[in-house]
């Protein structure tokens, strides 16, 4: 993973201090975020009061972006600015320390999930996946868009969601779930389920053949139906793992964007959610 250089940062600014106001065009604000999440707050709770500018692009894996010069411009002109700590994007996080507008990490006094193991020391930044987070994550984009009203209303859509999987996943067959990568660990610690991941809370991460070994034989024992992978990042290890187990391979989206196809159907966070909710009963044989 590529991170812009101070030396660009540097050379940057000078192009971002000739690119008129801060504020957007008639004077919108203008809204930077990071990521899908992000960008989707911003643009429920702004409204037509709002410009919002999504760094990573559809169809991309946020962990993995490289920001180029006309990022990094975009990112200090911004009146706002949302991103996400402790490692999520180190490209973002680095050009964040130059930013002039104002910058709102949205996991700042968030109680975090840590790694184990080999990850231990990480922080596990999925917060958005857990209803009850994101929807104080949300509040927190509203007091910086000087919205809290809206950012309420959307509050309550997200919660109504938390509502939905409490009663979707409280009567199920089996409570393991295997994933393609470590994201949904707020998700599985909010509905008392387990995740079983392949790789761990970085999706590039490679398990070992052991590892492999280990989960193929698990799935069998214990009769797990589905091996969960992600549109954004190669399917290869959850659909190894769902052939040699003898189960299926399926969906289950971690919301760190939108493909294309999505985003040209209307796709949201939160039919993204209800989706996911659906995979997950199916999987796991709730009734």
């Amino acid at each position: 993973m590529r991170i812009v250089p101070v030396a660009l940062l540097a050379a940057t600014a000078v192009v971002a201090a000739g690119c008129g106001t801060a504020s957007g065009a008639k004077g919108k604000t203008t809204v930077v975020a990071a990521f899908y999440p992000l960008a989707f707050a911003a643009e429920q709770i702004g409204g037509t009061k709002v410009d919002v500018e999504n760094l990573t692009p559809p169809g991309s894996e946020p962990h993995d972006i490289e920001l180029t010069p006309g990022d990094v411009a975009r990112i200090q002109r911004a009146d706002v600015l949302l991103y996400l700590s402790h490692g999520f994007q180190p490209a973002v996080e680095q050009a964040v320390g130059d930013a002039g507008g104002k910058r709102v990490d949205v996991l700042a006094g968030l109680g975090f999930k840590r790694g184990v193991g080999d990850e231990a020391g990480k922080s596990d930044p999925h917060v958005w996946l857990d209803p009850v987070l994101f929807a104080r994550v949300v509040k927190r984009i509203g007091a910086a868009l000087a919205e809290p009203a809206r950012a309420k209303a959307l509050a309550g859509r997200v919660l109504s969601l938390d509502g939905d999987y409490r009663s979707g996943l409280a009567h199920c067959a089996r409570r393991d779930f295997v994933t393609s990568h470590a994201a949904f660990g707020y998700l599985a610690a909010r509905y008392g389920l387990h995740q079983i991941p392949i790789t761990g809370i970085d999706p590039e991460s490679e398990p070992s053949p052991q590892r492999l070994r280990t989960l193929i034989a698990l799935v069998r024992r214990e009769h797990v139906t589905t091996v969960f992978f992600e549109r954004l990042v190669s399917p290869r290890l959850a659909e190894t793992v769902a052939r040699d187990a003898g189960a299926k391979a399926a969906v289950l989206d971690p919301i760190e964007g939108l493909t294309p196809s999505e985003q040209a159907h209307g796709f949201t966070y939160l039919t993204l959610m209800r989706q996911n909710l659906r995979e997950l009963r199916s999987a796991l044989g709730c009734r």
